[in-house]
């Protein structure tokens, strides 16, 4: 059950798209929201629909769904297959749940940059003039950020092989691990992160040529068959 917001006159949406910088908006959100007291609102819009998002979105949506509800967040809403202009979207959502302050990011790698420039943000406050907006600059990636680091996530497997755990690629007829493997870049083998959602849970295990460097980490479950 939510939390019940004691300021109903202010209310926040934040808006993300994929990558790095959605859970540090949302947690600026939080912040804002919890100094308000106010609800929180999470939004992610996208052309394609749902069926359709390859495993790194699927993968970023799903982390976004666990940290709402983490934060006891209102709500987090995604509008898919959307065919509208951004503005429009936004300007209905804000008014359907009478949004009275707005968060975007400032990135190169997000259509949400287009938020920075004069022509969009002169159409988007004609469409909610009653709103205040929020510009936040995205962090720059460091060399420890994923997205210097590791290729695009594909949608993989891990399966027992022997004592070990090994990834795969294609959908195995067994019981296996699903999960998202990020490449290392510049290598030819199959080294990397594997990440995975286990009871609601994040989880993340080393690749080393194709197999789990670091078993510890798996979920207890997956590994006592390994003892017996």
């Amino acid at each position: 059950m939510k939390h019940v917001k004691g300021r109903l006159d202010e209310s926040i949406l934040v808006c993300v798209y994929y990558g790095l910088n959605g859970e540090r908006l949302i947690r600026r959100g939080h912040k804002m929201a919890t100094m308000l007291d106010c609800p929180l609102y999470i939004l992610s819009v996208d052309s394609q629909p749902l069926d359709a998002f390859d495993a790194e979105k699927s993968s970023y949506i799903e982390q976004w769904k666990k940290l709402s509800e983490e934060l006891e967040i209102e709500k987090f809403i995604l509008l898919d297959n959307e065919k509208r202009p951004i503005q429009k979207v936004i300007a209905e959502v804000a008014k359907n749940y009478g949004i009275s302050q707005i968060i975007v990011g400032q990135s190169a790698q997000s259509r949400w940059e287009e938020i920075t420039k004069g022509s969009f943000l002169n159409v988007l406050l004609k469409e909610v003039p009653f709103v205040d907006f929020h510009i936040v600059a995205v962090q720059r990636p460091t060399d420890n950020d994923a997205n210097d680091t590791y290729e695009k996530g594909v949608r993989a497997y891990l399966i027992k092989e022997n004592e070990d755990f090994k990834v795969a690629f294609t959908c195995p007829k067994y019981v296996s691990i699903e999960g998202i493997f990020f490449k290392e870049i510049g290598t030819d083998f199959d080294n990397g992160i594997f990440k995975f959602t286990y009871n609601d849970k994040m989880h993340e295990v080393h690749i080393l040529e194709g197999y789990v460097a670091d078993k510890e980490r798996l979920p207890a479950e997956f590994l006592s068959p390994l003892r017996q």
